[in-house]
């Protein structure tokens, strides 16, 4: 019996969003391709029709998480977001935590360095599109160093909330970096 046209794409995309989870859940050491296929209701075997490598699969999956986590935020902000709405969402404890939206900017900012090339590709294209979405919810123009530096408290304060877990600290990391952005949209 012949699968239909869309079983293929169907099976890359749970493939891509089992790896997305896993990934930015377990970091890239701590998950196989044996867990994401199982995760995707897929067998090993499939794997290699999809992707070259596991890297590569990696790589793809960043994207995929950054959707997610993107989609995830702006399902609770008001329909025409400003900076400060995005930053109270993206810097709270649920996603420090490891909520259901995992920033993979945030949950894997360590583990990139490692990887090869077309992996840290794959992570800047998404922190450069993170900077461009920032850009675009506080109306400035994208050569403005105020939508990185906004990213980089984004993105650093989870990570740094993420690592201290339940001690106190974490918390005030997450409020200092929501009055800096706060200052920064004061200051423009």
């Amino acid at each position: 019996m012949a699968w239909s046209k869309t079983h293929k794409p169907q099976s890359r995309q749970a493939i891509l969003t089992a790896a997305a989870r896993l990934f930015t859940e377990h970091g890239y050491e701590r998950v196989g391709i044996d867990e994401v296929m199982a995760a995707a209701g897929l067998t090993r075997g499939a794997f290699y029709s999809h992707f070259a490598s596991k890297s590569a699969l990696y790589a793809e999956a960043i994207g995929v998480a950054a959707i997610r986590a993107r989609d995830h935020i702006l399902e609770r902000t008001p329909a025409t977001p400003c900076l400060t709405d995005i930053a109270d969402r993206y810097l709270s404890r649920e996603r420090a935590a490891g909520g259901p939206d995992r920033c993979p900017l945030a949950f894997l900012a360590t583990d990139i360095h490692l990887r090869n090339q077309q992996v840290r590709d794959a992570y800047a294209r998404v922190f450069k599109g993170f900077v461009s979405n920032i850009a675009g919810a506080d109306k400035r123009d994208e050569q403005d160093t105020s939508a990185l530096q906004a990213a980089v408290l984004m993105v650093g304060g989870l990570a740094l909330a993420r690592a201290l877990g339940d001690d106190p600290i974490g918390d005030q990391v997450l409020a200092v970096s929501k009055q800096a952005i706060a200052q920064l949209t004061r200051n423009s």
